[in-house]
């Protein structure tokens, strides 16, 4: 009996911290670091929108302390910058570059 008791206490547990993840993902954005002349920028912010996900659009040709954050982000998570496409993405942690099938960037944005 004390078995089960505690193994419904872990699942209940466990299940707390799952949900408290998910509550977490929900209210922290996801940070885009593009141009405002970038189509693909654009694009993942609409696609974004349109599923209803927070972000915040940073531009990098204006906003140089985003260039900088986007920059260290990119070495952190050991991303070379040699034919850095944009739109850079940190999604709860995550980052994520354009250099790919810009369909399944934006599947991996989504998701």
């Amino acid at each position: 009996l004390i078995f089960l008791m505690m193994s419904q206490f872990n699942l209940s547990a466990q299940a707390i911290v799952k949900s408290e993840k998910n509550i977490e993902k929900i209210k922290k954005p996801i940070f885009i670091y593009g141009s405002s002349d970038c189509h693909f920028c654009m694009a993942t912010k609409q696609k974004l929108i349109e599923n209803k996900i927070d972000f915040v659009f940073y531009d990098i040709d204006t906003d140089k302390e985003a260039l900088s954050e986007m920059l260290s982000k990119l070495k952190n998570a050991n991303i070379s910058t040699n034919n850095l496409g944009i739109p850079v993405i940190d999604k709860y942690g995550e980052i994520f570059t354009n250099n790919a099938d810009f369909n399944d960037f934006l599947i991996k944005i989504v998701k």
